[in-house]
């Protein structure tokens, strides 16, 4: 599979001079999505009218798909990331490794308070949404910091241990794990996420690798969260005519 989801280099690695090349950052653009997507449901969950079954189910369906995307991040970056840390420093993502179970456990729990309330009548439906909402913004609060500490301490051991073509090689096994499904749900939410800027990188990175059909589609998906200016930001950074589709080129 081309990988759609490009890491970035957004500064240099910490310690080093202002003048250093930055290094490749696996963390930052996925997790700005993670970060888009936790907090729109959030919003969504807290504001859900109960009594309203289709605003209800509509609302949960979101909070599963966030609790199924969270659950594949947490595996990817078992299988990938902190395997490589580990593969070079034994115990050197030893932390980060423990909350992921923390959070395994924590997206069952949500998982089934979110079926409870799918399943509830009555009175019973009020307790049980803010019951979810309180405790889905307490996970999200956890994973907030969790990835902070990602950003920072697991990148500096990436940084430490690989080089960048090494990082890069990483990056595309993993990417080429992830399938067609989770990776049209990971680009909605970092079309939401991205500046202008890294979008316009991602998108670059998307028409170097992948075909034109592929990149058309992924710049429908844009078109579809952007608003006219971001929308029209990215289509001058790229080039392109403001109506996906019509890329010959």
């Amino acid at each position: 599979m081309t990988p759609l989801i490009s890491p970035i280099r957004p500064q240099a690695s910490q310690g080093t001079a202002a003048t250093a090349l930055p290094r490749l950052d696996l963390y930052t653009t996925i997790h700005k999505a993670w970060r888009q997507f936790m907090s729109d449901t959030l919003g969504r969950v807290g504001r859900m009218d109960v009594d309203d079954e289709t605003d209800r189910l509509a609302t949960l369906d979101q909070v599963e798909a966030l609790l199924l995307q969270l659950r594949a991040h947490l595996d990817h970056e078992n299988h990938f990331v902190h395997a490589a840390i580990e593969a070079r420093r034994p115990g050197g993502a030893q932390v980060t490794a423990g909350d992921h179970e923390e959070h395994l456990e924590s997206i069952r729990n949500l998982e089934d308070e979110a079926q409870a309330l799918r399943q509830a009548r009555g009175e019973q439906r009020h307790d049980l949404g803010l019951r979810l909402y309180r405790h889905l913004a307490l996970f999200i609060a956890e994973n907030f910091e969790h990835m902070q500490v990602e950003e920072r301490d697991n990148n500096a051991a990436l940084w430490a241990l690989y080089s960048d073509a090494e990082l890069l090689a990483l990056h595309e096994r993993l990417m080429a794990s992830i399938g067609p499904a989770e990776m049209a749900a990971t680009a909605r939410w970092m079309a939401a996420a991205l500046n202008p800027r890294e979008l316009a990188e991602l998108y670059l990175g998307v028409r170097a690798k992948a075909p034109l059909e592929a990149f058309n589609a992924l710049l429908g998906v844009a078109r579809s969260v952007l608003d006219d200016q971001r929308w029209a930001k990215l289509t001058r950074a790229l080039r392109v005519p403001p109506v996906p589709g019509l890329m010959t080129v």
